[in-house]
């Protein structure tokens, strides 16, 4: 098997598995859930007692904890890619008379992206406090099906607003809850959604101009490069034509950290660019992933305990106003006064 071949076989592999936590991530009891842990059940009768603890605790650490891990591993990723991308690709472009605002495009979306970043990993999501309960009830109505009028949340001892949802890891609750972010170590709420989206897409802009700097980069050696014509000689002269596999790796051994860089920031546009897209449809439709996540698992509750056994509840949107006001109101929430008003 060819080095083409082994590194499609790898592509496919991580977009499938990548693919299947997204089909999955918002079904309740999905096959994937019961598989881990069926899984986890099994590997509990051959680790370690003492290991398993370790595990869990480092696990929770991770994932329920506020924890600055992850910003500091998204710092490092960006410092590598844009490293290599200054120490070679840029160099390499810059003797080979590449237009200059191409090649400065991926750092002024960098500029972008991180001031996005820090603005959206210090602002106030939208925290439900005491004093301010009581006006944030007002803003949205409760559908009846997803968010019901007066239920109190047992930790913050409020009043949970419609579109609200506690959140584990700040220990807070925030008003119209998207989800907590471990990339950004913040909530993603009301007050910084708008900033959210905006990060989210210039950072997949940014994967994207320098994934396509680079690959014109090693098109343009290629051909300048022996391997122009697309013919190479064997070991008795004959000439044959010049297959991908072997133009790839051609390149990997004249530039493998490029190569590497390459195939790694393509896979991650990839992979932005699939959740950019299922975040600008939550916007488009005025939808948090929290509230997605529950019209999925509805499907299993027909009926709530304060309702009729035998009526049978269907989930609708009722907070979408159309693609343009959905848009505006995750960049200006509503307040109290603009409802009245409507």
């Amino acid at each position: 098997m060819d080095f083409l071949t082994l590194f499609l076989v790898y592509l496919c592999f991580v977009l499938a598995v990548t693919a299947l936590l997204c089909l999955c991530s918002g079904r309740k009891e999905s096959f994937l859930t019961r598989s881990v842990h069926r899984a986890s059940q099994v590997l509990s009768l051959v680790i370690p007692t003492q290991l398993q603890r370790v595990t869990h605790r480092a696990l929770h650490g991770l994932f329920h904890t506020r924890s600055c891990l992850f910003v500091v591993l998204h710092v490092a990723l960006q410092a590598a890619v844009f490293g290599e991308y200054t120490w070679e690709v840029f160099v390499y472009c810059w003797e080979l008379q590449f237009h200059v605002l191409l090649l400065l495009l991926p750092y002024l979306l960098l500029a972008g992206n991180v001031g996005c970043f820090l603005l959206c990993s210090r602002a106030n999501p939208g925290i439900i406090t005491k004093s301010n309960a009581a006006s944030l009830v007002k803003v949205y109505a409760y559908d009846g099906v997803l968010f019901q009028r007066g239920l109190v949340c047992p930790t913050c001892t409020v009043e949970k607003p419609a579109r609200s949802k506690h959140c584990s890891v700040c220990r807070t609750c925030v008003h119209r809850f998207d989800h907590h972010c471990v990339w950004v170590n913040n909530c993603i709420g009301a007050s910084n959604a708008g900033l959210f989206l905006l990060y989210l897409l210039s950072l997949t802009a940014t994967a994207g101009a320098v994934a396509a700097v680079t690959a014109a980069l090693l098109v343009q050696v290629l051909l300048l490069s022996n391997v122009m014509h697309g013919t190479y000689l064997d070991a008795q002269g004959q000439e044959h034509a010049m297959e991908i596999s072997v133009l790839v790796q051609h390149l990997f051994l004249t530039f493998p950290r490029i190569v590497f860089m390459l195939g790694f920031v393509i896979l991650l546009t990839l992979v932005l660019g699939a959740y950019c897209s299922f975040s600008l449809y939550l916007a488009f439709t005025n939808q948090t992933t929290n509230e997605w996540c529950k019209s999925r698992r509805f499907g299993g509750s027909p009926h709530l305990p304060s309702q009729p056994h035998h009526r049978q509840l269907v989930y609708k949107n009722i907070y979408s106003k159309g693609i343009w006001r959905n848009l505006k109101e995750i960049f200006k929430p509503p307040t109290v006064l603009e409802r009245k008003k409507k």
